[in-house]
């Protein structure tokens, strides 16, 4: 295996003459290059950070007012000095006008910026736009919407609109708590729900407001009331095992196989994820809008990269790195630190292939322990963290553990093949997916805020780490990536990545470990547990192509509700009962926001499944209240983030709730998320619709339950991902797709339309 040799900066012998010292230019070169790469990515930093703390004020915005306040005073003959000096203005010029124009001019410059970003940000606060219906804009959004243009500014950076973000307000007690009942009415007999009803009072009445006073203080502290929290008591304290239970995986291109090497597959790959990450320092990403006018937060792109969750004995921090230069790579059982600059540039992705095809040719064996030693990150947390602490903290172990974490990425080249075949479609679908959510248990390193896996026949995907931010921002970089690698980066007519090899470049480090007897032994029992979690897991994919997105419009009904209604349809024939149902929706219109959920099942969504009569009407009243309680979630009108956070000031507080309590564990038997596609202007799905991810998917969150995840692909694609558990006499993956193919076709038939007028 070739090792980096060239890094040595010099040598030096004893001589009887003295001490012969050689130095080594091109390693100096190197040392120059690297330091100059650093001050420019640092220089970079600071100016967008003084770009972003003035937007959307700009140099340009403020050479304009302070130009025109000093001619307007010259013009005017009058003094910023206000005649300290004694002179006329008429006399001579003033010693103080330039400098007291440019004050003041400056002081203007801010006072305008001020005025700007608070107007914007109570234009933002207004959320009306939300209950126009569909195609129609009223003449007040419309006004609404040139204001909040006018005030946005031009030209803005990923992180400009941070500070003109409302803060997520916090809903009345009384609003939550009747919300609440509503939701859980459809799931409850008339004993149960009196029972609840009276536990919901007591709350309202008696411990509720003062739970409710320290969060509205918390609420005018901190930017976000909801987020911290979220991350560490959600997240970040849970002991036990994050492979399947909050890790998650994005899939490649279904229909389309850009290349069948490797190596070259990699090269192309970790080149374009390595230019996001150059655009994202830069903040060179255009900041996501809705309706490319509506900003939404960019908090959560901060640690995407050079970051790892380190576990911990009670709890696990994010450690983040501001500069890495490196990826880790893991191939049978070996793991390399591969550097991604040379010469002071980026690596192109020839070169970078280069380096994957020394890895894949390398002919050692793995070191003792070494091979299976990721396990210790797909198992429980606290052996992990005693581990670390234990075996972890000093000599080479340090060293190789913190390439590992402090690496920009990590990268696993798979010795498997996985690939959706059109001769056995639910079985290659289904073991891919599997391999992308956990592998063999130890062949990904689940602490790393995510995993490049490619496979040994080019096939690839992506496993993520949830606590740091959500899959919208994985989903973010994963379209740059498959926009990038097919069309712009390419491959020549043999499958290798354009461009040249180059002939000095210094080959991988392999990484070196001394793991004794007594470590291996915890790696084993952590793969154990793992083993158990990742056998049981039932898996299974459906690229429904029946109709999709074009269709369901025509039904003049959201597409997501269409499918949310769908859900319910085929879970209650699949289990003839209702459950509690999960479905994210996002709350980054304001500043710092995560997640909240929809409550899918509802009075409404229940009385159509059980009607199921030829009439669209109730499907269309299930459908606007599904809408309006999505417009709830994302506007801070949510039910369950309130109530978690209730929960947390009454742990803080010492006070037991029964409400809480019993809120807060029941299950979610029926978990659900959509893969929204945010840059479809990367894509032409009219021409090539198989050009885009065909989404992801993640775990079952009850052990009796589904976890479904969708994306809508084109207008003539969905693809669902469905989870559960073998081990549940209630869930079969298999029987429940084909439940929601049914359901999907069932709905449509309401409507009499023939599928026929859409090809």
């Amino acid at each position: 295996m070739a090792e980096a040799h060239q890094a040595v900066a010099f040598q030096f012998t004893v001589t009887p003459d003295g001490i012969d010292l050689q130095l080594c230019h091109e390693a100096l070169r190197q040392i120059y290059l690297s330091g100059l790469h650093s001050w420019k990515k640092r220089f970079i930093r600071f100016k967008n950070g003084m770009l972003t703390g003035v937007y959307p004020g700009s140099p340009g915005g403020f050479m304009v007012v302070v130009v025109s306040y000093m001619s307007y005073n010259k013009y005017n003959q009058l003094d910023p000095s206000l005649g300290k000096d004694g002179r006329s203005l008429n006399d001579s010029v003033s010693k103080y006008f330039h400098f007291g124009g440019v004050l003041v001019g400056t002081g203007l410059w801010v006072t305008i910026i001020m005025i700007m970003r608070n107007v914007l940000k109570c234009l933002l606060s207004w959320h009306g736009w939300m209950h126009a219906r569909h195609g129609s804009v009223s003449l007040s959004t419309r006004l609404w919407m040139l204001f909040v243009k006018v005030f946005s500014g031009r030209k803005p950076m990923l992180y400009s609109f941070q500070n003109s973000l409302p803060r997520l307000p916090v809903p009345s007690i009384k609003d939550t708590c009747s919300r609440y009942l509503e939701s859980v009415r459809p799931l409850m007999d008339d004993e149960q729900y009196e029972r609840m009803k009276g536990l919901t009072k007591d709350f309202e009445k008696n411990l509720g407001p003062r739970l409710q006073w320290y969060l509205k203080l918390k609420s005018w502290w901190a930017s976000n009331y909801v987020s911290d929290w979220w991350e560490e008591y959600i997240y970040l304290r849970g002991r036990g095992p994050i492979m399947v239970n909050s890790n998650y995986y994005a899939m490649d291109f279904l229909y389309v196989f850009p290349t069948s090497i490797q190596a070259a597959r990699a090269g192309n790959a970790i080149h374009a994820i390595m230019l996001y990450r150059r655009k994202l320092d830069r903040a060179q990403i255009k900041p996501l809008m809705l309706l490319h006018t509506i900003p939404m937060c960019s908090a959560q792109y901060e640690r995407m990269f050079n970051t790892s969750r380190v576990p911990g004995v009670d709890t696990d921090t994010l450690q983040h790195m501001n500069e890495s230069k490196h990826i880790a790579v893991y191939h049978k059982g070996r793991f390399y630190k591969v550097w991604m600059f040379y010469d002071g540039r980026l690596l192109l992705p020839r070169e970078i292939e280069q380096q994957m095809e020394r890895i894949l040719a390398d002919p050692s064996e793995p070191m003792p322990g070494e091979e299976m030693l990721a396990a210790l990150t797909a198992g429980d947390r606290t052996p992990w963290a005693k581990a670390r602490e234990t075996y972890f903290s000093r000599g080479k172990n340090k060293q190789s553990l913190d390439a590992i974490e402090k690496a920009a990425f990590f990268v696993t080249l798979d010795d498997t093949e996985q690939r959706y075949d059109t001769n056995n479609p639910v079985k290659s679908l289904d073991s891919y997916a599997k391999s992308l959510l956990h592998g063999k248990c130890y062949d990904r390193w689940f602490d790393k805020t995510f995993n490049l896996i490619v496979f040994k026949n080019g096939t690839m995907g992506l496993n993520a780490e949830h606590s740091w931010a959500d899959a919208p921002i994985i989903g973010h970089l994963w379209e740059h990536v498959l926009s990038m690698d097919p069309v712009k980066l390419g491959y020549n007519e043999d499958g290798h990545c354009r461009g040249q090899t180059h002939p000095n470049l210094p080959g991988p480090q392999r990484l070196q470990w001394d793991i004794p007897s007594e470590c291996t032994e915890v790696i084993q029992s952590s793969l154990t547990v793992a083993r158990t979690l990742a056998d049981d897991v039932d898996c299974h994919i459906i690229p429904f192509s029946d109709f999709g997105k074009g269709l369901i419009k025509r039904c003049r009904t959201s597409p997501d509700a269409f499918i949310q209604i769908a859900l319910q349809l085929a879970h209650y024939r699949d289990k003839g009962k209702f459950c509690l149902t999960y479905e994210a929706s996002m709350t980054r219109l304001f500043r710092e926001g995560r997640t909240e959920t929809v409550r899918s099942c509802t009075i409404e969504t229940c009385a159509f499944v059980r009607s199921m009569i030829r009439d669209e009407t109730l499907l269309k009243v299930a459908a606007e209240k599904h809408q309006n309680m999505y417009r709830l979630a994302m506007t801070g009108e949510g039910i369950d983030r309130h109530l978690f956070c209730l929960y947390v000031v009454s742990k803080y507080l010492g006070e037991d709730s029964p409400f809480l309590k019993e809120v807060l564990s029941e299950p979610w038997r029926l978990s659900t998320s959509q893969t929204p596609l945010q840059q479809v202007e990367l894509f032409d799905l009219v021409k090539h619709p198989e050009y885009v991810s065909s989404g992801g998917g993640f775990g079952p969150v009850a052990d009796d339950g589904y976890g479904v995840s969708y994306i809508i692909v084109g207008e003539n694609l969905i693809n669902f991902h469905i989870s559960s558990k073998h081990s549940s006499p209630e869930t079969d993956s298999h029987r429940f797709g084909a439940n929601i193919r049914q359901a999907m076709l069932d709905l449509l038939d309401l409507f009499q339309i023939d599928k026929k007028d859409m090809k």
